[in-house]
């Protein structure tokens, strides 16, 4: 049966064509899940920034560079204005605070706390915090502050 041949049972040399039935097709089409894995990345990294624990507080400003951060979620103790207490977003009592911070710096490999004060609050609470984070078990202790704010050469941030 060669391409040139004819063969007697063909009417007016019209060939017969045989539909060839194809085999199903046993691969999976990755491209839907592709495009679904991209979208949730993106989603991922527009949300992750906003994510962020935080009490709202007017922090003072100052023209001091941002500390490195570690592997560890960082521990935050917040002031707030009206002198609320708060370790990460849990409002504390005065009087419990030093047991709280014992048992999470028991739980804890990084004795590092950042602590974040209103403005408004005076210097002696936030003595009174520090002291109470240093008896808790944390030796490391960071203010937290805004950026752009005046440095002591006279010169605005």
């Amino acid at each position: 049966m060669g391409a040139g041949v004819m063969r007697k049972d063909d009417v007016g040399g019209k060939r017969r064509r045989r539909r060839r039935r194809t085999a199903p097709m046993s691969e999976i089409n990755v491209t839907p899940f592709v495009d679904v894995m991209l979208v949730l990345l993106i989603i991922f990294m527009v949300a992750a920034p906003l994510l962020t624990v935080g009490v709202p507080v007017e922090l003072p400003k100052t023209a001091a560079a941002a500390l490195p951060s570690g592997n560890e979620e960082p521990l935050t103790v917040t002031v707030a204005a009206d002198g609320t207490v708060m370790i990460q977003t849990t409002a504390v009592a005065r009087a419990d605070l030093i047991n709280r911070l014992r048992a999470i710096a028991a739980e804890r490999s990084d004795d590092r706390v950042y602590l974040r004060a209103d403005g408004a609050v005076s210097y002696a609470e936030v003595a009174e915090v520090m002291g109470a984070l240093n008896a808790g078990g944390f030796s490391s202790i960071g203010l937290v502050t805004d950026i752009g704010g005046p440095s002591l050469d006279g010169s605005d941030g």
